[in-house]
């Protein structure tokens, strides 16, 4: 399946939903870029997650008001430390400083925004600037150029966070990098999301919506690889980390190994249905070269859906997409991951004054189960056919809503393992923040997913000051 086919799925279900191309339209920006608000609306994520943020509406003078253009930020410094004795990792899990400035300015008919990390990272190794990892001493989130061509047609190019989807902490047709590293060591959760090198069209009509994501070349997850984290080695069936870091075949040919993303969304009543499709490569390396032991990435395309809205008295939604591994069409490859389907059922709801309850459900099942039975080398460790997660969030606000007790449990009956992440952030003033949490592991055998990370046991503490 080829960019081409993934994007005329889209298109042909827009024809269905009753939508022709140059349908009139109503301008809409749905990440908060300053355009026009359409009657259509994003889902909401986790703070952190929901894409751009605009400046609050204030009568106070912003503190750059005195340059030509607008410009906000933060400093912060984390530090945390691990629960366990791992013999493959230093016992400190963060210690680090960084400085985030953003600068926007608007240009009639176009906006640029610049937005970069000034990081000192006392664990990092190498403090060289790595802008596809993230690491040294620079990072940069976003350097973009957003104009609008026609009334109904808005355009996002260069470095950018994208973000779709309904799940909580759990993605499914959202095929944009993660930074799985930072998730589990302590870093603020808008850091999940990595920067993607893309072009973004989002076309605007009165009966449906269209993005439209080209990155020229392959933006992969910021995995873990064993310098920063613990985890199960299927080629040496251990706990490995530092020892032995994974080594990469990356595809990095610009235009060659390029990826294509949609979603086509509308809102019927009070709910929003949504189509997407992805053709590109796995995220996270699901493959191996027999020969050097390389991790790779193989070719994946991904088909889904999702519908969310009022559900009694919370909100719930249903999400479900195919991983259609096109290097293992047939299960039989054990050097590639079998494709998949993916299910999520989800539902929140105020069931007491400032708490909130959010639950979670998640399917993975593999295909042609048989055959990767089959042929999976001996002594290898045997996925299930099945594999379910249920999640667990509660949100509490107290005093004055300016202390937030969260707490975030990833459960697999099926891996009988756990994912604990606690989190408590005290807003001391307008600008002044501090936040205390964990990442705890649990599990019954190391090869499980959160099982694989219980030496990576810890808490953290961090300060940050808003300007």
């Amino acid at each position: 399946m080829n960019a081409s086919s993934v994007v005329g799925v889209i298109l042909l279900a827009g024809s269905v939903l009753g939508v022709a191309p140059g349908a009139p339209a109503a301008p809409d920006l749905p990440e908060g870029l300053g355009a026009p608000a359409s009657d259509t609306a994003e889902p909401s994520l986790p703070a952190g997650l929901g894409g751009e943020i605009e400046p609050e509406q204030t009568t106070e003078k912003p503190a750059s008001a005195a340059l030509p253009f607008w410009l906000r930020g933060f400093w912060e410094a984390r530090g945390g430390s691990r629960l366990n004795d791992d013999p493959h990792q230093r016992d400190l899990s963060i210690a680090e400083t960084r400085l985030q400035l953003e600068a926007e300015k608007y240009f009639q008919g176009a906006t640029v925004r610049l937005t970069g990390d000034f990081l000192y990272d006392d664990l990092d190794d190498d403090r060289a600037v790595d802008l596809e990892s993230g690491e040294g001493a620079f990072d940069l989130r976003e350097a973009s150029l957003v104009f609008s061509p026609s009334a109904d047609t808005d355009v996002k190019l260069g470095r950018q966070i994208l973000t779709w989807g309904t799940g909580d902490l759990v993605f499914i047709n959202d095929l944009f990098p993660k930074d799985w590293v930072s998730f589990f060591i302590g870093r603020d959760v808008e850091y999940l999301k990595a920067p993607s090198d893309a072009l973004k069209v989002s076309v605007f009509s009165s009966w449906v919506n269209l993005d439209l994501v080209y990155t020229p070349r392959f933006d992969a997850d910021r995995f873990i690889d064993g310098r920063r984290l613990s985890f199960f080695n299927a080629g040496q069936g251990r706990l490995t980390g530092r020892n032995a870091v994974v080594m990469t075949d990356r595809p990095a040919d610009a235009f060659e190994d390029d990826e294509w993303a949609a979603r086509l969304y509308r809102n019927l009543g009070a709910y929003e249905v949504a189509l997407y499709g992805y053709d590109g490569f796995w995220k996270s390396p699901a493959g191996a070269e027999p020969a050097s032991g390389k991790a790779t990435f193989p070719p994946l395309s991904v088909f889904g859906a999702s519908l969310r809205g009022p559900m009694g008295p919370g909100i719930g939604n249903v999400e479900l997409g195919y991983y259609d591994s096109r290097d293992d069409t047939d299960g039989d490859d054990p050097t590639v991951r079998n494709s998949e389907l993916r299910l999520l059922l989800g539902y929140e709801q105020e069931i007491a004054r400032n708490l909130t309850l959010g639950l979670q459900y998640y399917l993975e099942r593999m295909d042609e189960y048989e055959a990767y039975q089959r042929t999976l080398p001996p002594g290898a460790p045997v996925r299930d056919e099945n594999r379910h997660v249920l999640t667990q969030r509660l949100t509490w606000l107290t005093h004055s809503q300016n202390l937030e007790w969260s707490l975030f449990l990833f459960y697999s009956p099926s891996d009988r393992d756990a994912y604990l992440r606690p989190r408590m952030v005290y807003q001391v003033d307008d600008h002044l923040s501090i936040e205390a949490g964990g990442n705890l592991f649990f599990g019954a055998q190391e090869e499980t997913f959160f099982g694989q990370f219980q030496d990576n046991n810890n808490l953290y503490l961090g300060v940050r000051y808003g300007f």
